[in-house]
């Protein structure tokens, strides 16, 4: 008979999009752009930004997806080395710094949003209680999904 105790919990995944306004900074020109921060739990390790369709000439969604980690860190210190570099700017704001091969682009955050966003995505996943598996499984299948 298996023992109460070692039941397993059933489990729900859980999506967080919180819709915001970034500000592109293209020189003293600062561009209003609307973006959804989105954390999914099945997918534990990392973090979202979808810019809307309308925001890129092809009218495209695109999305850029990054460690949970960086976004955290970026909120105390400038973090990141690779395509996505996030640093503090003030007690008010966060950069986001996103590069390409065609170019990059600067994006200003309100950090109290950020904050909130990663406190619910704390909530849903708790830091360290990530499912390595599972993020491991969901990393490996975006990369051989084309193969």
């Amino acid at each position: 008979m298996p023992d109460p105790k070692q039941r397993d919990i059933p489990t729900v995944d859980v999506t967080l999009k919180r819709p915001t306004r970034a500000r592109l900074l293209a020189g003293d020109t600062q561009i209003p752009v609307p973006v959804i921060m989105r954390y999914v739990s099945t997918d534990p390790l990392a973090v979202h930004v979808d810019f809307l369709p309308h925001v890129y000439p092809n009218d495209k969604c695109m999305t850029w997806s990054f460690a949970r980690d960086l976004l955290a860190e970026g909120l105390r210190a400038p973090a990141g080395i690779g395509d996505v570099r996030i640093s503090p700017c003030g007690r008010l704001h966060t950069i986001m710094l996103l590069q390409t091969v065609e170019g990059q682009a600067m994006l200003r955050f309100e950090t109290p949003v950020i904050r909130r966003f990663l406190e619910d995505s704390y909530m849903a996943v708790a830091p360290g209680r990530e499912d390595m598996n599972s993020a491991l499984e969901q990393s490996l299948g975006s990369l051989l999904d084309g193969v």
